[in-house]
């Protein structure tokens, strides 16, 4: 059975969170390598203050994602494919050792924080339940002309999320509620996935520069173009391109069960990446480490 490692965008955290961390050996080190990688900045990342701002959220996200996988791959588990979600992007990079875990810290803080000012306040994102993809973009090609909107994610057959300014997110979830389908605020400050990010993913690629990635130990899935990357180049354009692009989740899971995937393991914060699968692929079995206990994760994988 090939097992694929999944690892979560923001929107799940809760103050304390990385405390609840498995408590494992590689867990511990993660985090104090962490703290010595970013020095007074580590302090308080999952701090209910701290996590109202975009980059201690992505950072927090990306830390518990790689000492989990780290947790996991000390107990004989590792990955035969990785995905992460957004932000996941980057701890997915490093479980495929396609980055190294201080870059990919520098990365993520660099990335939270020019989100942060990217755009003005008043802008945001909703989850559209009950849409398909194609009707989504019906909805958002009429409504985009008043305010920006646009589609940022398609996550199932019948699962989107848009991003753009509040007042166009409250036209689209007035017509989802019309067209028999429901919509939900997400609780992010930034519309992610979007051309209003291309600055930030030109930010990026200035700062990948001076990064040196490897090509994949095993397949990486990339969030905006849902093929398997299996060289360093495709991994740095993913990184760089899936703030200001659409993020295509569900054909990339659908691609990780085309190549053998039969376990789906969620890294924390959060089950919602484990419970798509679930509903796309009844067959798959999906865990997440936020509601399964380690020792069970490795038991099941083994």
């Amino acid at each position: 059975m090939r097992i694929a490692l999944l690892s979560p965008g923001q929107g799940m955290h809760t103050p304390g969170f990385l405390s609840r961390l498995p408590a494992h050996a590689a867990v511990r080190a993660t985090l104090a390598e962490t703290r010595a990688i970013l020095g007074p900045a580590a302090e308080g990342l999952d701090s209910a203050a701290a996590l109202a701002t975009t980059a201690a959220v992505q950072l927090s996200t990306v830390i518990a994602a790689v000492a989990v996988a780290r947790a996991l791959a000390a107990e004989g588990v590792r990955a035969d494919a990785v995905a992460g979600l957004s932000v996941g992007a980057f701890a997915a990079a490093v479980g495929c050792d396609a980055l190294s875990f201080p870059d990919a810290l520098a990365l993520v803080k660099l990335r939270g924080e020019a989100m942060a000012g990217a755009v003005p306040q008043g802008h945001g994102m909703s989850a559209i339940l009950g849409l398909s993809e194609r009707d989504a973009r019906a909805l958002v090609a009429r409504l985009a002309g008043r305010a920006p909107l646009y589609l940022a994610g398609v996550n199932g057959p019948r699962e989107v999320v848009v991003s753009g300014a509040d007042a166009a997110l409250e036209r689209a979830a007035a017509a989802a509620h019309a067209a028999g389908a429901s919509a939900r605020r997400l609780r992010v400050t930034t519309p992610s996935h979007c051309p209003l990010m291309a600055d930030v993913s030109e930010r990026l690629r200035a700062a990948m520069q001076g990064v040196v990635l490897r090509d994949p130990r095993v397949p990486y899935v990339s969030n905006t173009r849902a093929r398997a990357a299996r060289t360093a180049h495709e991994v740095a354009e993913d990184l760089i391109l899936n703030v200001s692009r659409t993020v295509r989740w569900h054909d990339s899971t659908t691609l990780l069960y085309e190549l053998g995937c039969r376990l789906f393991i969620e890294t924390p914060p959060g089950a919602v990446l484990s419970n798509l699968v679930r509903d796309s692929f009844p067959e798959a079995r999906a865990v997440a480490l936020e509601d399964t206990p380690l020792a069970s994760v490795i038991a099941l994988a083994r």
